[in-house]
């Protein structure tokens, strides 16, 4: 008789231990999935980190540097000549780019490199924008793939965070390739 007390006794302790342990596995998958929920609309709505890479946007952003792209930019059309923005690279769906705002649906731009005798213009596409990195002789950029989709843009970069000593926002474009018009002033 003891012996099938003690059992039972020791099959209930079993099965409230894996009630318990279940209890709090679930409860942590659900606060998860719960923060994973919040932790994407985040980045997908509000913002992200990017570390940059490569030349092309040198001397503004160079290589490894950390920067923060905004989303709500691009979400109220709100992107302007003169900002850099991350994008969808024309060429790899998987990759992004960084790259400066030079011309808007509409604008007369410059397709022609610093260096070319005679200089090419075309115009920005109705729901396109035209690219291009600081580094002109180091980007590939709008000059070789043309004008890009606005909905390719994925943010526009307002801060650098890293390296620390030049955390803040981001300078002028140093190429001066960026014309204004009398719809820019107004």
């Amino acid at each position: 008789m003891g012996s099938a007390w003690s059992e039972r006794r020791i099959t209930r302790w079993y099965v409230e231990m894996f009630r318990r342990v279940l209890g709090k596995t679930l409860g942590f998958v659900g606060y998860t999935i719960q923060y994973g929920c919040i932790a994407h609309c985040a980045f997908e709505y509000i913002g992200e980190f990017v570390v940059c890479s490569g030349p092309s946007m040198e001397p503004t952003i160079i290589n490894h540097d950390v920067v923060f792209s905004e989303r709500m930019s691009r979400h109220l059309c709100k992107i302007q000549k003169g900002d850099i923005v991350i994008a969808k690279s024309p060429y790899d769906p998987n990759m992004n780019i960084c790259k400066r705002v030079i011309g808007l649906e509409g604008d007369k731009v410059c397709t022609s490199s610093p260096s070319d005798l005679f200089k090419t213009h075309t115009y920005v596409p109705k729901g396109h924008v035209w690219l291009e990195g600081d580094n002109l002789r180091n980007s590939t950029d709008s000059r070789s793939y043309g004008p890009i989709p606005y909905a390719l843009i994925r943010g526009r970069v307002c801060l650098k965070l890293w390296p620390p000593h030049s955390f803040g926002t981001l300078s002028e474009s140093p190429t001066k390739r960026i014309i204004k018009t009398q719809s820019d002033s107004d």
